[in-house]
């Protein structure tokens, strides 16, 4: 972009001030000062003298307390902390007095890390931040960790990360205070090269050393300016300079893998915390995965004792699956039934079901009770026995006949002095049938209810002079074969489908006391789950705690990143992503330990199954524990201030 003669910079009546206590402490005190593009300006000033807060200002590192502050002509006294930090990513490049290296991070990687923010991909970042150690001397130590650097070369790697992202202005803070007279030289050369291509460059000083390089001197005393010299232009005062406006569209990318690399370098680093951490999120997962093993062992077994009892029956349902349906949804008929006895395997009887409930009269008594049209297989399906008389027979069913079959209940109604019921009619409604059966007692129903408190017809019957509509409540299957039960629900479905063009039944394989006892191992399983998941909830508070105190412990850190461009959002991103990257690897290890402690149960003669949602889910939730607990810490990271963080020891 092209930079205008303007000031660059332009503070007017800046004020900083700080409280201790009742002390008002005016670091700042009415600062007025323009610099110019292209302007190598020294401040100087003795410790508590103000520079470096001026300095934090001018760097957007720190707001003024009052008094306008320009960038390029904006005003930036309203900006909010994303806005600041784009100004730092590509306006300034920060040079420190120790450096502010991250010792985790070999050269390269620490040049690279203003590129992250704003979006370069690995291999940009990567060239340039060659390019830039090359420049400075630096080709042969990229991959050398900080600790394996002198001061003198530490110093250029920071002035090379400071060029990363090609800012406008260049500030130093002390950049030669911690370095010896030849270091201090060399870098003050360097210093003078990158004004002399174009950037303006404020330095930081109490040296008069240091000072007689720049142009243009000012000094400063308890927050006041009492001396300038005035600026100093360079002679092309048109400065023509690519400024670092990157395309940010995959920062996200770039930083979520910078997250990755350096919280699996923090794992390595604090192996025996790590250890501790991990340890809640595998005992978590290897809990839920293991008891939802044997919940589902143990429901499995309940199962196959309850249909060795000769539950092999398929009940089919009018009504779409997922809805709740009635005896008035009419979308099965008895043609049905027929189709599926004669072009289904695997059937030993098919019986057509439509009730109702009707009151029955014989002699002066009147009862009210349900009455069933079904098949003439009822007592096979159902494994039933007649106690006396006869069911009705295939014959009755196809004829219509008027005859009907009493439950022991009703039985004990109409006949309670004990005479023989065969051959006597009793009227359904208006209609008169003949009682040609009596059913054996059965007793309460699982699901309640009593089994012996109804009577059954002839379904045709039924339907043709009782019920009035030709549709059916049900039909039930009792299938040979019980280990192809599945494969017959299928053909059924599959078969009714094509049929009614459409899928409005349902198909169940159990009875309805296998189905109660299904729930009930399924509630003692999602107990078993959430004593389980108690456990994991534990492991996801110690990764909280854990990063909570990474937090504290890299302060530092996250005020460098923050010099160098970093948002808010950026900084939570870091520290959601290593705290996922713990819960990752604790849930990793925790499905192999679950895996191994089920089989150690089976091996014991517990009954242990394993399926693949629970692990898939336990697995999710630590991840999920990762994202939720570390989202505190990381939010805490994120809004820490930059000058109190690069100020943490």
């Amino acid at each position: 972009m092209t930079v205008s003669p303007a000031p660059v910079i332009e503070l007017e009546n800046i004020s900083r001030h700080f409280r201790s206590g009742e002390t008002l402490l005016k670091a700042l005190d009415k600062v007025s000062l323009p610099i110019f593009p292209g302007e190598f300006v020294d401040i100087m000033g003795q410790s508590g003298s103000g520079k470096t807060t001026l300095m934090n200002i001018i760097g957007c590192l720190d707001r003024a307390t009052e008094g306008t502050y320009k960038v390029l002509g904006n005003d930036v006294s309203s900006f909010g902390p994303e806005k600041l930090a784009e100004l730092r990513r590509e306006t300034f490049g920060f040079i420190f007095q120790r450096y502010n290296l991250l010792d985790n991070s070999n050269a390269g990687e620490n040049v690279e890390i203003p590129a992250i923010y704003a979006g370069l991909s690995y291999n940009q970042r990567q060239q340039r931040s060659r390019e830039l150690l090359e420049k400075f001397g630096l080709g042969d130590r990229y991959n050398s960790w900080p600790s394996q650097l002198s001061g003198g070369q530490q110093q250029r790697v920071a002035i090379a990360r400071a060029l990363m992202n090609n800012p406008l202005v260049i500030l130093a803070d002390e950049p030669t205070g911690a370095l010896d007279s030849k270091s201090s030289e060399d870098v003050m050369d360097l210093l003078m090269e990158l004004n002399e291509s174009g950037r303006t460059v404020i330095v930081i000083t109490h040296e008069e050393q240091v000072a007689a390089y720049a142009r243009r001197v000012i000094r400063i005393e308890d927050g006041r300016i009492i001396a300038d010299n005035g600026p100093v232009l360079p002679e092309n005062p048109e400065i023509s300079l690519q400024t670092g406006n990157y395309n940010n569209s995959g920062h996200i990318a770039a930083e979520t893998t910078e997250a990755v690399k350096t919280a699996l370098r923090a794992l390595r680093i604090n192996i025996f915390r790590t250890s501790l951490t991990l340890l809640g999120i595998i005992i978590g997962v290897a809990a839920v995965i293991t008891m939802l093993a044997v919940g589902n062992g143990s429901k499995q077994r309940v199962l196959e004792q309850i249909s060795s009892m000769g539950t092999n029956l398929l009940n089919i349902r009018p009504g779409a699956p997922g809805l709740r349906s009635s005896g008035d949804v009419v979308t099965l008929i008895p043609d049905d039934a027929k189709v599926i006895e004669q072009k289904i395997p695997n059937i030993t009887v098919v019986v057509p079901e439509r009730s109702g409930r009707k009151t029955l009269r014989l002699g002066d008594i009147d009862y009210a009770t349900s009455v069933q049209g079904v098949g003439s297989g009822f007592p096979v399906a159902r494994d039933w026995e007649v106690k006396q008389g006869t069911f009705f027979t295939r014959k009755d069913v196809e004829s219509y006949s008027a005859v009907i079959v009493l439950g022991s209940t009703v039985l004990q109604t109409f006949f309670p002095d004990g005479g023989n019921p065969i051959g006597r009619f009793i009227q359904v409604g208006n209609i008169p049938f003949e009682i040609i059966g009596v059913m054996s007692s059965k007793g309460a129903a699982p699901w309640g209810g009593d089994q012996d408190d109804t009577t059954y017809i002839p379904y045709t019957t039924g339907i043709a002079r009782l019920f009035g509509s030709n549709y059916l409540n049900s039909i039930t299957v009792k299938v040979d074969d019980v280990n192809l039960i599945e494969e017959t629900q299928n053909q059924i479905t599959q078969m009714l489908i094509a049929r009614h063009r459409t899928e409005d039944f349902r198909v169940r394989n159990t009875a309805s006391f296998l189905e109660m006892a299904t729930e009930t191992q399924n509630t003692l399983t999602m107990l078993l789950g959430v004593v389980a998941a108690i456990s994991l909830l534990v492991g996801g508070i110690g990764v909280m705690n854990i990063m909570l105190v990474s937090v504290l412990e890299r302060t530092r850190e996250i005020g460098i990143r923050m010099a160098t461009g970093a948002r808010r959002r950026d900084i939570m991103i870091q520290f959601i992503t290593e705290a996922a990257v713990v819960c990752t690897i604790g849930g990793i290890l925790g499905l192999l330990t679950g895996l191994v402690a089920g089989n150690i149960l089976l091996f014991f003669g517990v009954d242990v199954v394993f399926t693949f949602p629970p692990a898939i889910l336990a697995f999710c939730c630590a991840v999920g524990t990762g994202l939720l607990f570390g989202y505190l810490p990381a939010r805490k990271a994120a809004h820490l201030d930059p000058v109190v963080a690069l100020s943490s020891e």
